[in-house]
């Protein structure tokens, strides 16, 4: 590696492209899902791949590999989360493509929700606050503050996950697959505005500035 690449600085996704690279997977899921017969006919490499469900998942794969390698060549490293949901993505995904069985691909979120769920919350156990190690460059609270945005974001995972379950196994796939899109992102982003009003509580610079 050269001086130049090893004293290069990361640099900040600006919200809007960082928004773009978390839901384009998504996007591309859903919209393989509805045109799989499509697809298939246009690509017919995609078809060997099975019906609309298996073709969204091999595009989603990459659509998420695509993603992460992006927001590695623009910043010069990986969040956390979104590379630990890339992995769960790709051994399910894998899985659902060989077995031919789409089971496994919708229960990527419960696995994937249930993990950081159990992370937060029993780093509590420990006196961990780990939100605080992910929101630390957008956030300066308080120790209580961090705690409890902890408690309520491990709960809220845990809550995605029951949700996830439900909603598979209960309707269509074509249901699961609109709702994963339309349903969850939006419940995730009400979830995060309703937390501001602690965030603003609980915040560093508010008490400096007071």
């Amino acid at each position: 590696m050269s001086t130049i690449e090893a004293t290069k600085p990361r640099t900040e996704v600006g919200p809007l492209l960082k928004l773009v690279l978390e839901l384009g997977p998504l996007m591309v899921f859903f919209f393989a899902n509805s045109r799989g017969e499509w697809l298939a006919s246009r690509f017919p490499v995609l078809g060997e791949l099975g019906g609309p469900i298996f073709i969204a998942t091999g595009l989603f794969m990459a659509a998420t590999a695509a993603a992460l390698i992006a927001s590695w060549i623009m910043t010069r490293t990986l969040p956390m989360m979104p590379l630990i949901s890339g992995i769960v993505v790709f051994v399910f995904g894998a899985l659902t493509l060989w077995l031919q069985n789409d089971t496994f691909i919708k229960m990527k979120p419960t696995i994937v929700n249930t993990l950081f769920g159990a992370i937060l919350l029993g780093g509590l156990l420990f006196g961990k606050s780990l939100l605080g190690y992910v929101f630390h460059a957008a956030f300066k609270l308080d120790d209580d503050g961090w705690r409890k945005l902890t408690i309520r974001w491990g709960l809220f995972f845990l809550f995605l996950a029951v949700l996830n379950e439900v909603v598979w196994r209960s309707f269509s796939t074509d249901f699961w697959v609109a709702f994963k899109v339309w349903g969850t992102m939006p419940i995730t982003i009400l979830f995060t505005f309703a937390q501001m009003p602690l965030i603003m509580r609980h915040s560093l610079e508010r008490e400096s500035a007071e």
